[in-house]
């Protein structure tokens, strides 16, 4: 089974409040899964690492053999592409627990998205933080 994944991190004030979403969909566009969640004060960076080692464990636990992860942030998807090295001591944790999920998955991909296309995982996190507050 394919699934993609588009997840979201944020953090009002970076560091701040912050939540994280994912929406997980099959090939053919249905929702079959979302997450929205508070997650305490953490930077956005955090945030977005969180977001997806969520979606990746709810892909885990649906029997995802494929997945596509799209996300906003350069950043993570950089790193996890091994494009840019992990410098910041505390996103290393969060990389390499990514990291151990995805040896989970038969074939798995990172694809940075423009924010406009990522609004479901953008709302779902900033559903989150408003409920946290």
């Amino acid at each position: 089974m394919k699934i993609i994944i588009h997840s979201d991190g944020g953090a009002r004030g970076n560091p701040g409040p912050a939540g994280i979403g994912a929406q997980l969909t099959n090939e053919k566009g249905v929702v079959i899964a979302e997450i929205s969640e508070f997650i305490g004060h953490t930077t956005n960076n955090q945030a977005e690492y969180q977001a997806l080692l969520a979606g990746l464990e709810k892909a885990k636990n649906l029997g995802a053999e494929e997945v596509v992860c799209r996300l906003d942030s350069e950043l993570v998807v950089k790193q996890l592409n091994h494009e840019y090295k992990v410098k910041n001591k505390d996103l290393a944790p969060l990389f390499l627990k990514a990291h151990n999920l995805i040896t989970g998955f038969k074939k798995i991909s990172f694809q940075h998205v423009p924010r406009e296309m990522n609004k479901e995982a953008d709302r779902l996190a900033n559903e989150a933080m408003d409920k946290g507050r």
